[in-house]
């Protein structure tokens, strides 16, 4: 499919997909973010690909929504927009592949947001995190303040979102809000290599895994225990199962059913 605000591609089992505005540091629109939905379905589709990972081109990974678009909004539309974009993060996050976050500069706002729906976040260290709204009078809207609070705490949420302040990479990694920073030229390969450790498990048990995390992560701990109790016994059914416990008594690789 041809993208006007977005690149698409893949290298082996990782599909690639790049916000493509950076004349102005990839801030989004209702385009560019359905855009994105169609590249992300389209990877989740796609049965050569084992990990979906998201990245800016440029300097910016998504430095937010385009304000002169916001600037137009009445509340109706800001409404709908809102709903677009919740609703993109929700399918990024419950998509059963992994999804990585190649944070590779700005990640403001909806870029910020963007980051928090994906299942890992790599920051290069020129990376810069916040949720700037209020300095707009307004508040996140695709679903910000309740991810970043899940993430990093209620009170260091309630501290980024009333104050607007940017942090850096490493005090991102400090709060939790990123799994690891590297340096700017080694982004897309440490990301890859994580990608592809990913790609060397059982793939049906981390498609599993991230279903189980995503739907207990709100539940109770009885009824989240219940659903990986459920899961965790459905695998031993499973020949991807039976493949790894034997490679692992044969002291072998396993053979993963592509």
């Amino acid at each position: 499919m041809a993208y006007k605000y977005i690149l698409a591609e893949t290298d082996e089992r990782i599909g690639i997909v790049k916000i493509n505005r950076p004349d102005v540091l990839n801030a989004v629109n209702v385009e560019t973010i359905c855009e994105l939905e169609d590249a992300v379905r389209e990877f989740g589709e796609d049965d050569k690909i084992a990990v979906i990972v998201i990245t800016g081109e440029g300097k910016s990974f998504v430095s937010g929504s385009d304000v002169s678009r916001l600037a137009k909004m009445d509340s109706l539309a800001a409404r709908e927009y809102s709903q677009i974009g919740q609703r993109v993060l929700s399918f990024i996050e419950n998509l059963e592949k992994p999804v990585i976050a190649a944070v590779n500069g700005y990640a403001l706002g909806s870029g910020c947001e963007l980051a928090m729906a994906c299942d890992m976040r790599v920051a290069s260290e020129k990376a810069k995190f916040g949720q700037p709204e209020v300095k707009l009078g307004l508040i996140p809207g695709h679903a910000g303040t309740q991810r970043l609070a899940r993430l990093v705490g209620l009170g260091r949420a309630k501290e980024l979102i009333f104050t607007g302040d940017l942090i850096d990479a490493h005090e991102a990694l400090r709060i939790g809000l990123v799994n690891k920073v590297v340096p700017p030229e080694k982004l897309m390969e440490e990301t890859k290599a994580i990608a592809q450790k990913i790609i060397d498990v059982g793939p049906t048990a981390v498609r599993l895994a991230k279903t189980v995390l995503n739907r207990g992560i709100d539940a109770n701990l009885t009824t989240a225990s219940s659903y990986e109790m459920e899961v965790f016994s459905m695998l031993f059914s499973t020949s991807e199962a039976k493949e790894g416990m034997k490679a692992f008594l044969e002291k072998r690789r396993p053979k993963w059913a592509k």
